[in-house]
């Protein structure tokens, strides 16, 4: 594979290794259509997670696994004492997940380690590479869970506790896969953490940018809703008796809609789950379970999203003679990054010569949580018609391969840093 890298450094990072990387990862949990499931905490987490965790022995890392299965594997400096550079991601995905969401990540930031070896660089600080617990949240119901136990979100009785639709709760789950770790799942000095990732928009693609320079997250809110009507017979039950739980949400839905294209081309809002009870199709729906959720990059705005929906969803669940329960799961403020680790990225991207702009995630990630601890930048690089979340999830190798070149150079400026 011919390297994307301009000449702007001669310390370059092998992108053919590291999308063999990826190639390899892709091929635990591959679905027919060219994607992945691993959901967390099942085994193909599990194959994923020790393959992970045998490249980074075999690189001579310390690996450690938090109480909530978060892996650290750690890289000495010169001065162990410093606080560690991080680097990491998720190797979870989807049910029908892409190769690249997550596990782009945490592999850029083994081939970071992978590099310095063999270029016999010793940083000044440790770097240590992570792989954070179900960041997509399609089993548990949460997402950003392993990064929001460590940074104090969800307190780890509650973490533990959450169960996935056959009951099976998170601790056991741990247990099952051999990754319930002993070392405390809370924040420890470090640093600085940057995140690769990809774009999962269509916005640097479109452009024909190489790099996204990540200033931080939208703010957003997210729900779940129960709707409760009246199960009947389809056949026999006349319009004015029906108390269809399925036609409210339907209402709902549009009302999700509109509320979101009243903000323009920022505006978010998302019904992405529905399950409907009993589920049959000669019995009118008596029960919806959906989730809801808005996003934009003002968190006013999202409060103004949030508060137009609870007041207007109500009366149309009430329209259609059902009862509705409303949930707040959470509610994220707008996350702006690190001012000085974002420039180390601006600074890298522009001594490569590599076509960059500043933009705003659309997403959630684990390092929306890290920074409330740490100093936090993440870099985007484009993803084939900003697909993501799908089996079809494409980047090319020269995409990757340009964006570890960026995170290594952030990641090597920002650990020899002269200290005050």
């Amino acid at each position: 594979m011919e390297s994307s890298i301009p000449a702007g450094t001669n310390r370059r990072i092998n992108g053919a290794r590291l999308w063999d990387s990826l190639m390899a990862m892709a091929r635990i949990g591959a679905t027919p259509k060219g994607g992945v499931k691993r959901l967390t905490l099942t085994d193909t987490d599990r194959q994923a997670r020790d393959l992970f965790r045998n490249w980074c022995e075999a690189a001579g890392l310390a690996v450690r696994v938090d109480e909530v299965g978060n892996i650290f594997a750690r890289r000495e400096g010169r001065d162990p004492g410093r606080p560690p550079v991080l680097i990491g991601s998720h190797l979870d995905s989807q049910p029908t997940g892409g190769k690249f969401d997550g596990a782009l990540g945490v592999l850029a930031g083994l081939e970071v380690i992978r590099t310095l070896d063999e270029l016999g660089i010793v940083t000044e600080a440790p770097i240590e590479v992570v792989n954070w617990t179900d960041e997509e949240g399609s089993r548990f119901g949460h997402s950003l869970l392993g990064s929001g136990t460590w940074a104090g979100i969800f307190p780890l009785e509650k973490t533990y506790a959450l169960t996935d639709a056959e009951g099976v709760r998170v601790e056991e789950a741990l247990t099952a896969i051999g990754y319930r770790g002993t070392v405390p799942a809370r924040p420890f000095p470090a640093d600085a953490y940057f995140e690769l990732h990809i774009e999962q928009g269509p916005i640097l693609e479109r452009e024909g940018k190489m790099i996204g320079i990540v200033t931080g997250a939208q703010a957003q809110v997210w729900y779940d809703a129960q709707i409760l009507g009246q199960e009947a017979h389809a056949g026999t039950t006349p319009p004015s008796a029906r108390r269809d739980a399925l036609v409210a949400l339907a209402r709902v839905v549009d009302l999700v809609e509109r509320i979101m294209r009243r903000r323009g081309e920022e505006g978010r809002g998302t019904v992405g789950f529905v399950q409907v009870l009993p589920n049959s199709r000669n019995v009118i729906p008596g029960e919806v379970r959906c989730s809801v959720e808005f996003r934009h990059p003002s968190a006013e705005e999202v409060a103004g999203m949030a508060a137009e929906f609870e007041a207007g969803a109500a009366p149309l669940v009430a329209a259609a003679g059902c009862r509705w329960q409303l949930t707040e799961l959470f509610r994220l403020p707008a996350q702006p990054f690190d001012p000085g680790c974002i420039a180390l990225v601006r600074e890298a991207a522009a001594r490569l010569g590599l076509p960059a702009r500043e933009i705003v995630s659309g997403a959630g990630h684990d390092a929306c949580y890290v920074a409330r601890h740490v100093p936090t930048a993440m870099i985007f690089t484009p993803c084939r018609d900003g697909l993501s979340h799908n089996e079809a999830e494409s980047i090319h190798p020269e995409e990757a391969e340009a964006g570890c070149q960026v995170l290594f150079e952030a990641v090597l400026a920002r650990a020899n840093r002269p200290l005050p």
